[in-house]
């Protein structure tokens, strides 16, 4: 069986729930009647209790009862008789059909794929209306009323009065013996009294002493105070509140014929069906009322009490409206509950909890007590009694009989006191209660009793429940007895004759047995119980059967499949046309391309049929194009004569129909969902060395990932454009809408610019089709966009009838022969062929225009000879295919993911936008290819080719390092590409090689702000408006990639127009460039400290020529030559070396011209001191100081444009370092210095240097036998002292990949400083004469002064430790630092200030003359602040030799 929304067990307590009538004065009434509603409907929604209850069993054991509803109705509530009750369930079931877009169960079995309904939410409507019509009856009292409300208005004068009148009438009504009707559990009924009180109207003090009176009169636990209608209607009107009401009373219309006879005429006329073929009995059609099988004896109406006190609420079920009224109700649904609030639900929710938990249950606990009581007292002597009688005449045990065997004792009838009676009673009640392990016993019981007296009717019902309640036990401590059901089944059907009864336990079996996947013997179950006497039973059961075979472990395919058949087969014959339709095209999936041609083509036929019964034309097309196409063994011929049937029939649809509108025409094939559309004007080709922006179009594929990029970059240019944030209203710009853009949103186009729709047509028949006068069917609505909000400023429109005459508002292209041959394609896709059929559409006028489909004549493609071309004009057929796009599905909320909800595609309803700007954009001199790093001057021209003035013109690239426009203040000339030819990129002075030129720039002037590159660039226009027609002609520098291989180069240009609209804020063009990057030079770079400290005799000279005392260091520059000459380069000539930083610069060391061939690698070393106050000081603490060192005779300005341009868009350097002497810094520094991350900054501060450097190149080409000269300039960052910098990127990507990692660690603790950084706070240098000379005759000792220069190099205080003793004594050491002594101290303790130089005289003593290392005081030093840490050894300066002459 198919998968069901409630679980067996909640299926089967809500199947039979405690029933309670309900009793209401006028004025009650009248309240309820306020929110659209009854007393019962009001409580409808709250009766199932969302808390526990208990209670206790006769054996004092607590009762757990959960997830408890009760049943609450008036009490003159019917149920149909069986006419009306086959009427409205067929009602039911046709009414609820598959909804479109449900989730499919996909079921694959073999090599089947079967796309299967998961449920069948029109059999679980059938099951609960029937179980719900179900009458009461005298065998068993499931549905026998436990309760009775009785409510009272507190406007009532004496409302204890009304409460006494109503309760001589629920009494006069149960015990008079005039009604049959309702039935009631028990002689003692509870009696609830409820005094329903009106907020709005009523007075709540008189109201809650009247409550108090009543608690007096009838205790605590049998009255209630429920206060409603907190609010009146007129002020809720406005406000929404939740209508719990509509999913419950929906159903009640079981209970209401008079909607069937609505349905039933529309049916009829919409399935052009007679009564015959509904399936119906004769006498069901004629009206005439039978009786049901379970009403013994009584009249149809006389037993159903008619009491004018309480006559609105008794017959609120079963009254019937007048016609009109019920048509109303339909048409315009009336709102209910309006007067209600969510305190009024919550209280309504709380009364059915107090009238449950201290009134019902405590009642059934009590009878189920008594019964218990009078049954061990009454059954103890009569059954001991009987049982004797029985042993001494010989009938002490009942022969077991077949059921045919037994004799009919269906209408054998116990007297209510009788104690079987009092049996199944206490069982029904611990059934309801949810105490299944008693009630299964007393049904044991029972069903032993009922059989011994062979009273079938209610052994059956015994055996019915004792196998549900055996089901139902916790724990299972017995199996499902199924054998119970079975006999009880047989028992109704062939002993009783009920096929009502057997039907419910039909369904109760089959459930369970479903429940535990014995889906084979539920099968079986199931086709026993197909009959002929009701078709619409048949056919649902047949269809649950097909479920079960395909959900069993092994799944059975064709039974499936035939089973589905048959169901379809009994649809149809009861009038239920659309089911039936439904499980042929189910029953299809099976037979469908497996050869079963015979058997495919009649449910094909089949279907076609039903659905042209159902007005489905495009169904039934489908299925019969399935017969032409379905690989079966049609030709050609028999194609093409089908296709001339078809044709035929569509014309004579179209001439029979007055409808003007044309047919859906089935042929060719359209693929909505493939259709695209293009917004605006084919580009322009490429005029000589002209290359045209590539842009948009419709050969383009699309791409996903980088449709993303190019939102991105709308976003980035937009953000700036509206200084720094992107407006709530963005959306992003697409030219081109396919089914996989966003079309969520209504896309934008500009009156007077085309909109071309890409339709794709496949051709299913062997035959060629014939397509003529093709176009598009839209509709456009006129308006005027001026304004914030569009209005309209005329009527709708469309060209469904005129195309011509509305020329003047939107051109509508007509394409007046498309042929579609089976043979010749366009675009192939085997083993079908696709068609590409492009329209444009040119709005003359702004609005809103849709898309509906396309229009054309469809014919055979054949002309007859005999006939010529007549044949083929009268099997033209007029008629259109529409466009039907289904959006993506929602996936967001939660709603969205628990359904199936597709969004919108509006990619066919454009908004016409008044006339806005178009920008074309042409590259004059674009290379393909390009060295690493080499620089090209192109140019760019913008023309604005629209009526409208464009401005704020900007361009966004996902390599912005690869161009510039250059600088404000960069020199444009020369202004044209002819005049710039010859002329090199940069800005060249003639200067021959001398000490480096300084210039100081802000990254600002280049548009750099931040550390990160820029994006968006602006480009200057004249006025900053670029006008109609207007063309403008601007360098553009080009700077090739730093790695190898080819590169795709994204540009998007934005622009404005002077006039803000509401509905277009901007216009972009896409460009995409591809540059193919060959090697060139690979730079590394590696910075070294220097060694010398001069003396303070060279000191004020050294400080003029800019150097400080603790500020130099040697930079070497490695250049290798990495090209392979694929690109036909000779050599490389570094023509430049070029330093930017804020502290540092190069001066001129060691230079030579360095022309390097393939694979030929250079070494130049240089001289970098710290800046000067007055370039890199404080006040200019931003700028960049560029030095320039040319090795030629020409000097390239390198802080400027393309030069500057290309270095800070190639990325910032890290933040500056807060170094420098300022005496606030090394306070601060000391202050943080108590600290670990404070001693680790101070320590790599020691270490760290911010220079880059900027190799310039000169590359001689050979192409066409003619030399050209490339140039181009490299970049490298140095950030660390001793740590070698490269200008290829790949090392540091493959850093990056070794360090990824996959799972989270846990935070690393602040670095400590390693020894190799802490070796670097001291710089030591030796000042001492290179030679001494001395009389070692005269004089056996010489002593040689030594000065120790001690330099601290960070911005804290330091401790400093100089041991001069020999680190050792071995030979070794002998043979390398001679025989000499220091004299005087041999350890020395000082304490350094930050950047402090220190000069410590010592004195060597010589023995004898010779060279010597003075190379050995060992210097120890700590950060001062740290007494935890303990000294480093310093790294030792170079080797200091000195050679002692003996004169």
């Amino acid at each position: 069986m198919a998968q069901c929304v409630q679980s067996v067990q909640e299926f089967i307590q809500d199947s039979f729930v405690p029933m309670v009538a309900v009793l209401c004065s006028e004025d009650a009434e009248r309240v309820t009647r306020k929110n659209s509603l009854s007393f019962p409907e009001l409580l409808r929604p709250f009766c199932r209790l969302t808390s526990e209850g208990h209670l206790r069993d006769p054996n004092n054991q607590v009762v757990v009862v959960k997830g408890l509803r009760i049943s609450v109705t008036g009490i003159n509530t019917r149920p149909p008789q069986t006419p009306e009750m086959h009427k409205l369930l067929s009602q039911a079931v046709s009414v609820c059909q598959p909804p479109e877009g449900s989730p499919a169960n996909v079921i694959t079995a073999g090599d089947y794929d079967l796309n299967i309904s998961a449920t069948t939410p029109w059999f679980e409507t059938y099951r609960e209306n029937f179980l719900q019509s179900m009458p009461a009856s005298e065998h068993e009292f499931l549905n026998h009323y436990l309760a009775c409300m009785l409510v009272v208005s507190s406007h009532e004068a004496v409302p204890t009065e009304q409460f006494l009148k109503l309760s001589q009438e629920q009494h006069r009504i149960q015990h008079s013996g005039e009604f049959t009707h309702p039935k009631w559990f028990n002689p003692n009924t509870l009696k609830y009294y409820v005094l329903l009180h009106d907020i709005s109207e009523g007075d709540e003090q008189r109201a809650e002493s009247v409550y108090e009176d009543m608690k007096q009169r009838y205790g605590t636990q049998g009255c209630y105070l429920l206060k409603i209608n907190s609010r009146s209607g007129s002020t809720g009107a406005d406000e929404q509140m939740p209508d719990p009401w509509s999913q419950y009373l929906h159903k009640t219309s079981i209970h209401s014929p008079e909607l069937y006879e609505d349905f039933a005429v529309s049916n009829a006329v919409e399935n052009n069906i007679s009564a015959e073929e509904d399936g119906l009995d004769p006498s069901i059609r004629d009206g005439v009322s039978e009786t049901h099988p379970l009403q013994l004896d009584q009249p149809t109406d006389a037993g159903y009490p008619s009491n004018n006190v309480s006559q609105s609420v008794n017959n609120v079920d079963v009254t019937r409206p007048e016609k009109q009224a019920s048509v109303t109700s339909h048409t315009t649904p009336t709102p209910r509950g309006t007067c209600l609030t969510l305190n009024d639900h919550d209280h309504i929710r709380q009364f059915i909890q107090e009238f449950t938990f201290r009134g019902l249950l405590p009642h059934i606990e009590k009878n189920i007590r008594q019964l218990n009581d009078q049954l061990v007292s009454r059954k103890g002597l009569s059954r001991s009694l009987f049982s004797a009688t029985k042993k001494l005449f010989g009938g002490g045990k009942v022969p077991e009989k077949s059921i045919a065997e037994l004799k009919n004792t269906a209408g054998l009838l116990y007297p209510s006191e009788a104690p079987e009676l009092q049996i199944r009673k206490m069982a029904d009640l611990c059934f309801l209660v949810q105490h299944y392990e008693l009630a299964y016993n007393c049904y044991h019981t029972a069903k032993k009793d009922f059989l011994s007296d062979q009273a079938m009717l209610y052994a059956a019902g015994a055996l019915e429940m004792a196998a549900v309640a055996a089901f139902l036990q916790s724990g299972a401590p017995r199996p499902y007895p199924a054998h119970y059901m079975d006999t009880a089944i047989q028992t109704y059907r062939d002993v009783c004759k009920n096929m009502l009864l057997a039907e419910r336990c039909c369904i109760l079996s089959a459930e369970i047995l479903k429940s535990q996947t014995k889906y084979s013997d539920a099968a079986t179950l199931l086709i026993k119980m197909t009959t002929e006497d009701s078709d619409l039973r048949s056919a649902l059961l047949l269809e649950q059967a097909a479920h079960c075979f395909i959900n069993m472990r092994s799944p059975m395919v064709r039974k499936f499949a035939f089973h589905m058949i048959l169901a379809g087969h009994r649809f149809s014959k009861a009038g239920q046309k659309r089911h039936a339709l439904r499980c042929y095209c189910q029953a299809l999936q099976v037979y469908k391309g497996k050869d079963w041609t015979l058997a495919e083509d009649h449910i094909n036929f089949t279907i076609g049929r039903q659905s042209f019964t159902l007005r489905q034309p495009e169904n039934a097309v489908a299925a019969f194009r399935h017969i032409l196409i379905n690989d079966s063994k049609q030709s050609a011929v028999q194609q093409a004569a089908f296709l001339r049937e078809y044709l035929y029939v569509y014309k004579s649809m179209s001439q029979l129909t007055s409808d003007s509108s044309l047919p859906q025409l089935p042929l060719p094939c359209l693929h909505s969902s493939q259709t695209r559309v293009f917004f605006g004007h084919e580009r322009r080709l490429a005029e000589g060395e002209k290359q045209a922006a590539t842009h948009v179009s419709l050969d383009q594929e699309f791409d996903r990932d980088l449709s993303q990029l190019w939102r991105e970059l709308e976003e980035q240019v937009v953000a700036v454009a509206n200084r720094g944030t992107v407006p709530i209203t963005f959306q992003p710009s697409q030219c081109c809408l396919n089914s996989q853009t966003d079309n969520l949103r209504y896309p934008l186009a500009v009156v007077e610019e085309p909109i071309i729709v890409e339709m794709v047509f496949r051709n299913l028949l062997k035959v060629p089709l014939a397509l003529s006068a093709l176009s598009l069917l839209w509709k456009f609505t006129p308006k005027d966009f001026s304004g914030p909000q569009g209005s309209t400023v005329g009527e709708t429109i469309t060209n469904e009838k005129e195309t011509t005459a509305l020329n003047g508002i939107i051109d509508t292209q007509v394409i007046p022969e498309f042929t579609i041959s089976p043979e010749e394609t366009k675009v192939v896709c085997a083993p079908f062929f696709f068609y590409l059929a492009r329209l444009k559409l040119l709005p003359h006028k702004t609005g809103e225009l849709h898309v509906l489909g396309v229009v054309y004549n469809l014919g055979t493609g054949e002309v007859d000879n005999s006939e010529g071309s007549l044949a083929g004009d009268l099997m033209c057929v007029r008629g259109q295919q529409n466009l039907e796009i289904q959006g993506p599905r929602l996936n967001m909320t939660k709603e969205e993911k628990t359904s199936v909800k597709y969004g919108p595609d509006h990619r066919l309803d454009p908004i016409i936008t008044p006339p806005m700007p178009l920008l074309e954009v042409f590259f004059i001199n674009f290379p393909t290819g390009l060295l690493c790093g080499e620089i090209r001057k192109a140019w760019v021209e913008f023309v604005n080719v629209s009526a409208v003035p464009l401005t704020g013109l900007r361009v966004a690239s996902t390599h912005p390092e690869f161009f510039t426009f250059g600088s404000a203040t960069s020199d444009l000339t020369p202004v044209t590409p002819t005049a710039a030819e010859h002329c090199s990129a940069y800005k060249t002075v003639a200067m021959p090689p001398s000490v480096a030129t300084v210039s100081l720039v802000s990254p600002a002037a280049f548009g750099v702000t931040s550390s990160d590159r820029p994006i968006v660039a602006e480009i200057p226009l004249s006025q900053g408006v670029l006008g109609p027609g207007e063309a403008l002609q601007i360098p553009l520098w080009l700077r090739g990639p730093d790695r190898e291989g080819v590169h795709e180069i994204n540009f998007l240009f934005y622009y404005e127009s002077t006039e803000k609209t509401a509905k277009l804020s901007h216009r972009v063009l896409r460009h995409t460039a591809f540059i193919c990057a060959s090697r060139s030079l690979s730079v590394k770079a590696t910075a070294s400290r220097s060694n010398t400290l001069h003396g303070r005799e060279r000191e004020s000279e050294e400080r003029q020529e800019g150097e400080d005392k603790n500020g130099s260091m040697l930079v070497f520059v490695d250049v290798e030559n990495i090209n392979t000459s694929e690109a036909g380069v000779r050599e490389f000539h570094i023509v430049q070396v070029s330093s930017s930083s804020r502290q540092w610069r190069l001066h001129k060391w060691s230079t030579k011209n360095k022309d390097l061939a393939s694979r030929e690698r250079g070494k130049l070393c240089f001289k970098a001191t710290r800046c000067r106050a007055e370039e890199g000081g404080a006040s200019s603490s931003q700028k960049y100081t560029f030095a320039d060192l040319n090795l030629g005779n020409e000097q390239i300005v390198s802080s400027t444009t393309p030069c500057a341009d290309f270095f800070f868009r190639s990325g910032l350097p890290s933040e500056p370092r807060r170094g420098g002497v300022s005496t606030g810094g090394a306070s601060q520094m000391r202050r943080q210095s108590g600290t670990d991350e404070g001693v680790t900054n101070i320590v790599k501060k020691c270490s760290e240097v911010e220079l880059d450097i900027i190799v310039l190149w000169k590359a001689y080409v050979v192409e066409d036998n003619k030399q050209l000269i490339l140039e181009g300039q490299l970049h490298v960052a140095l950030q660390t002292i001793g740590k070698e910098a490269c200008s290829l990127s790949q090392k540091e990507e493959a850093q990056e990949m070794v360090l990824l990692k996959f799972k989270p660690d846990v935070p690393p603790p602040v670095s400590k400083p390693s020894l190799e950084q802490l070796s670097h706070l001291i710089k030591t240098c030796l000042h001492y004469p290179e030679s001494y000379d001395h009389p070692f005759p005269q004089k056996s000792l010489c002593m040689v002064p030594v000065t120790l220069m001690l330099s601290n190099c960070s911005l804290a205080q330091v401790d400093v430790i100089v041991d001069l003793r020999h680190k050792t004594t071995s030979p070794e050491s002998l043979e390398v630092h001679g025989s000499f002594s220091w004299l005087g101290q041999t350890q020395y303790k000082l304490q350094l200030q930050a950047q402090e130089v220190y000069r410590l005289s010592l004195k060597a003593c010589f023995f004898q003359a010779g060279v010597y290392n003075l190379g050995t005081p060992r210097v120890f030093a700590k950060l001062a602040q740290t007494s935890a840490m303990c000294e480093t050894s310093q790294q030792s300066a170079m080797p200091a030799l000195i050679i002692i002459n003996s004169v």
